[in-house]
């Protein structure tokens, strides 16, 4: 039985994400410090606080039926089974980089997957203040807080299209890529505001050629498939989640069909 989400549902995921992007806020308005984790990533104060604020209030207001996949639960070694049924990806703080740097481009993201897709993905940049989410409910986002209003990837143009890449991965692979493209211009942005950027038609594709793991990119591709654009690996095949290591290939975001 294909799992149901409800407009109740969306608005409690959404609202955790509001309250884990001020508990991080907290933090970049203060004197924090940086450690480093095994694979030598960066983390922070606010993403252990943000990640505890997530993983107690998905389970106490949404449902504690379905296990969690977290950032920094499974950098501690703590990593559930996800075998036969939904369960959550969290990265309680996606562009930890950009947060040191003080730069803005980080994101809060949480996303439900079912039958290895994402079925429910909300992202939010608190420093932006603008949430993005999509759910088979539909695509939409909150930006400056002037409330909700529907978002839709456009169609992708044959020539003249916009790109956006990372600003903290770019390598040759990548510049090769794009160099396949007529390319009108080319957007450098942190975290999974790329995603976004494409959900909201302001961008029609997104390549990444370095390292992601699923919660970096789950929750962002709810909201592009939501707001009728695509997310596949370089194959062609549609990027899924549940995978051994919960590593991503390289992967391509596009816009909706022209």
């Amino acid at each position: 039985m294909s799992l149901e989400i409800t407009a109740e549902m969306v608005e409690r995921v959404r609202d955790i994400t509001l309250r884990a992007g001020k508990a991080i806020l907290d933090v970049y308005r203060s004197d924090f410090e940086v450690e480093h984790k095994g694979d030598a990533s960066p983390v922070t104060v606010a993403d252990q606080r943000a990640e505890e604020l997530i993983l107690e209030a998905l389970r106490r207001e949404v449902s504690d039926a379905w296990p969690i996949v977290a950032e920094e639960a499974v950098a501690a070694g703590n990593i559930p089974s996800v075998d036969g049924g939904p369960f959550w990806l969290v990265d309680p703080l996606d562009g930890t980089k950009e947060f040191i740097k003080r730069q803005g481009e980080f994101t809060v993201n949480i996303a439900l997957i079912e039958d290895g897709l994402p079925k429910l993905g909300v992202v939010h940049a608190p420093a932006k203040d603008a949430t993005y989410w999509g759910s088979p409910l539909g695509a939409f986002a909150d930006l400056d807080g002037k409330g909700p209003r529907p978002i839709a990837c456009r169609p992708m143009p044959a020539r003249g299209l916009i790109a956006v890449a990372s600003k903290s991965h770019r390598n040759p692979e990548l510049e090769e890529f794009l160099a396949r493209y007529d390319l009108a211009e080319s957007i450098s942005s942190g975290s999974s505001i790329k995603f976004c950027l494409v959900a909201c038609g302001r961008a029609d594709l997104y390549p990444r050629t370095g390292r992601t793991m699923e919660w970096d990119t789950a929750a962002g591709q709810g909201v592009v498939m939501a707001a009728g654009g695509s997310v596949t690996r370089m194959d062609g095949a549609p990027l899924t989640y549940g995978k051994p290591g919960f590593e991503n290939p390289h992967f391509i975001v596009r816009g909706a069909p022209s």
